[in-house]
This record gives structure tokens, C-alpha cells and sequence, in this order.
């Protein structure tokens, strides 16, 4: 049980970016359970963790549009703020859960700066990127692709470096979606990731397929 509520939680999300709302957290923490029981993690931690990890999605997003902007960690600011939030509750949970969970949230990105060191927040983790991947990973590259005037479709070459102007859902299945399974840590993660990451693979070779009229 999260120390703080699904309602609570709801409020300090913005929902404009279909890509990182809160239906995004309520599929992350759908899966975080079933991850952390399978592997007895301390699940208040996890779903807290959860529950609150994307908190400053939006603010690294608008950055990122920024010119030469300083680079924002919306996992890093999350983490800060959590502490914050758990801090002012009455009674507020001991400093070792709110260090925990702190943890989690900090170590969530994929491009981490902090690794994960507890199970919990290898739960957290997983969870969070799963949801990238499957059929709701190549919804979740359309949607972003829409949202940003990405074509449909691109051959990707083999020395494909990440981003610029040419860069399609395709690309980012190649470049980052493909790479997600081997970055699971928990057994259970890793069973899911499989075969969400064959799905991928058979939805990507039917489109290149389609885009060729052989199908």
C-alpha cells in the first residue's frame, strides 16, 4: 500500500503529453506490482516510488525544447521532491522508506545517472520501461512521433547515431526500443520484456512490409 493516494498522485501530473500522463503512472504501477510480488520487494515502497516518478516529466520535456538549455533530470528533480511531499505528511514514514523511495524514483531513467541498487527500485525500473515497449511502446512512438511532425516511417542505416531531423518511430525502435530487454534486472521483468520485445519485432517487420506494397 502507497503512502500517498491514485487521487493525490493524479493532481500533480499534466496530462497534455499522452506520451508521460498519468495513464502512463497507472500502467507503470500495474506492472510494478506484478513485478515486485513476483520477487518480494517491499511493495510501499515500490508503488510510492511509482506513484510518483514522473512528477517532473513535463518540466525535462519543456528543457528539452529549450536552445542550449542546461539539461534538466526529471528523475533527479522527482527524487527531491518526493522526499518533500513524504516529508510533510502527518505522520510522515520513517527516513529510511522515504531514502528508499527516493532512490527508486532518482534511478528510473534510462539514461541513468544513478544506478539502481535495491530491488525495489529494479522493480521500479522494469516497470518503467516496459511500459516503452510492446504494443503500447509503439503506441506511445506514435503518439511522440505525432506530436513532433515525425514521418511514419524511415530507413534506419546502420550507423544510425540517435536523433535529428529524419528520425521516425522506426528509427527509435532500432536505436532505443530494441535495447530495452537486455536492461531488465529482475527475472520477472525480463520474461515480460521478451515478449513484448517479439511483438515489436513481428509489428515493425509487417509495417516495412506494408510501406513496400508486399502486403
Amino acid at each position: 500500500m502507497s503512502w500517498i493516494s491514485v487521487e493525490f498522485a493524479r493532481t500533480l501530473y499534466d496530462d497534455t503529453d499522452p506520451v508521460h500522463d498519468f495513464d502512463h503512472v497507472l500502467r507503470v504501477l500495474a506492472l510494478a506490482r506484478r513485478i515486485g510480488r513476483a520477487e518480494g520487494a517491499d511493495m510501499a515502497i515500490v508503488e510510492t516510488a511509482v506513484l510518483l516518478h514522473d512528477i517532473h516529466r513535463a518540466d525535462e520535456d519543456q528543457q528539452a525544447h529549450v536552445h542550449n538549455a542546461e539539461t534538466v533530470d526529471h528523475a533527479l528533480l522527482g527524487a527531491e521532491q518526493a522526499r518533500e511531499i513524504l516529508g510533510n505528511l502527518n505522520p510522515p514514514p520513517d527516513a529510511n522508506f522515504i531514502d528508499a523511495v527516493a532512490h527508486a524514483i532518482a534511478a528510473h531513467r534510462f539514461r541513468n545517472q544513478v544506478e539502481p541498487q535495491t530491488l525495489e527500485a529494479q522493480v521500479v525500473f522494469d516497470a518503467d520501461k516496459l511500459d516503452a515497449i510492446g504494443a503500447i511502446g509503439v503506441a506511445r512512438a506514435y503518439a511522440f512521433g505525432g506530436m513532433n511532425g515525425q514521418r511514419l516511417w524511415g530507413e534506419v542505416p546502420a550507423d544510425y547515431p540517435g536523433g535529428g531531423a529524419n528520425h521516425t518511430p522506426h528509427h527509435e525502435f532500432v536505436y532505443k526500443l530494441t535495447r530495452i530487454q537486455d536492461r531488465m534486472y529482475t527475472n520477472k521483468g525480463r520474461a515480460i520484456a521478451r515478449e513484448r520485445h517479439n511483438y515489436m519485432v513481428s509489428f515493425f517487420e509487417r509495417l516495412a512490409r506494408e510501406v513496400q506494397g508486399a502486403v
